[in-house]
Formats: C-alpha cells, sequence, structure tokens
C-alpha cells in the first residue's frame, strides 16, 4: 500500500535516509527541514502519516506532535537522539503512535511506517466494520469512533487499534508479542516499551471515564479486558 509522508529532521542525512527507504517502498514522501515547515504543509494537505524529529530548530517534535494531535487523529511517529524515560514519556504524552531512538533501524522503520499505512487502508476498505463492545465500551471501527460510559473519548489511532483487538478478543489474554505483531507490525524480537506505555494511556482515560473496564496485566505474558469487581 502507497501512503503519502511528510518528514520533519533537521539533520539532512537522516532525512536523505528515511526518504530514500520511504520511495524505495513505494511511498511518496515530502521532506522538512523543521517543524514549521511541516505545519505550514500539514494544514494546506493532510498526509496520511508524519514523521517528526524531537530535536529541532524553532518548534520542537514534541510541540509539533501536540499540535497536529489537536486537529488530527494521524499516525505520528517520533525520532529522537536521546534515550530517556522523561522523553519515552513526554513522546507518547503529547500523542505519538511510536518512538525510535537515534541510531535506528530505517529498515524497521520502513516495516513500522508500511504496518500503518497498510492498517490505515484496510479501515476504509472493509465495509463490513462492526461495533465492538465490552460492559460500557463501545467501539465504532468504521467511524473511528470510542464510548466509555457514556462519555465520547478521544483516541490515537494506535490506542484505538489497541483497544479494538482486545474488544474483539475479550474471551481471553492477549500476548505483548501478539500485540506488536497486529497492532504494530514488529516481530517479537523488536524490543519496545510502547504496548505497555499505549496500555498506561488507555488505562488512565478508562479511570477518567469511571469505567467499569479495567485492563489486567498477565504478568510475564500480555494483557486482558476484565470488570472490575471480577
Amino acid at each position: 500500500m502507497k501512503g503519502f509522508i511528510y518528514i520533519a529532521d533537521d539533520e539532512r542525512y537522516i532525512r536523505d535516509l528515511i526518504e530514500k527507504f520511504l520511495v524505495e517502498a513505494g511511498h511518496e514522501v515530502r521532506v522538512f527541514e523543521d517543524g514549521e515547515g511541516l505545519l505550514e504543509a500539514f494544514y494546506r494537505k493532510e498526509p496520511d502519516l508524519v514523521i517528526l524529529d524531537v530535536m529541532m530548530p524553532g518548534i520542537d517534535g514534541f510541540t509539533v506532535c501536540s499540535k497536529i494531535r489537536k486537529i488530527s487523529i494521524v499516525p505520528i511517529l517520533l525520532l529522537t537522539a536521546r534515550d530517556t524515560d522523561a522523553d519515552y514519556i513526554t513522546g507518547f504524552t503529547s500523542g505519538c503512535d511510536d518512538y525510535f531512538t537515534k541510531p535506528f533501524s530505517p529498515v524497521k522503520l520502513t516495516m513500522r511506517v508500511n504496518a500503518i499505512i497498510k492498517r490505515e487502508a484496510k479501515d476504509l476498505s472493509d465495509v463490513n466494520s462492526k461495533e465492538l463492545i465490552f460492559e460500557d465500551i463501545l467501539i465504532n471501527q468504521r467511524m473511528k469512533s470510542c464510548i466509555i460510559n457514556q462519555r465520547p473519548v478521544k483516541l490515537t489511532n494506535t490506542e484505538f487499534e489497541l483497544m479494538s483487538y482486545l474488544l474483539i478478543h475479550k474471551d481471553r489474554a492477549v500476548s505483548r508479542e501478539e500485540l506488536l505483531s497486529s497492532v504494530w507490525g514488529y516481530d517479537a524480537e523488536v524490543e519496545t516499551r510502547v504496548t505497555d506505555d499505549t496500555i498506561k494511556r488507555i488505562r488512565k482515560k478508562l479511570k477518567e471515564c469511571e469505567s467499569s473496564v479495567s485492563i489486567e496485566t498477565i504478568w510475564g505474558y500480555g494483557f486482558k479486558l476484565i470488570r472490575k469487581d471480577t
């Protein structure tokens, strides 16, 4: 599946490297030296996916991510040269879908982009998408909407896909490896905290809505939806 992708990074080598791999994978790519240029283009035309460097002159990647997230649920991948918990938390708080630490594998980044584009295309073409229900959670896959305890809840693309996957498999526990493969398109050997951090964000939204549902951690395995009183 081909996608239309924006990339912002102040390092020309990184921009050119990512562009090369994504173009070879069949995607249309536009590159920017800073966040301001990407935002201006975004307001004119929304892409299928955005890749942002965190440390850029002017508006940093976290800020660009937050601004985009206020008006769109387009998938956003962040790139950073710093591998700290603070940056990781800030990235996901600002609404990114995944986080790559430099130096990163352009092959794995391309695999992630391909998985997202393929997933988005499938969502648009799946005319048989139905509502998913578990206790007080209602998800409409076609409308990409989520209601928790009768309250509309805004989810990022990845949060929506993860929540949907848990609802589809509500009768069993789902492993981290299965989530990485099905939601993120990674193989089991990829080391990432993205699954646990996305679960934390969803748990927070469940708590804010006073939902009767919680996500139980199956230690050493994965996660399962449960009623709080069970």
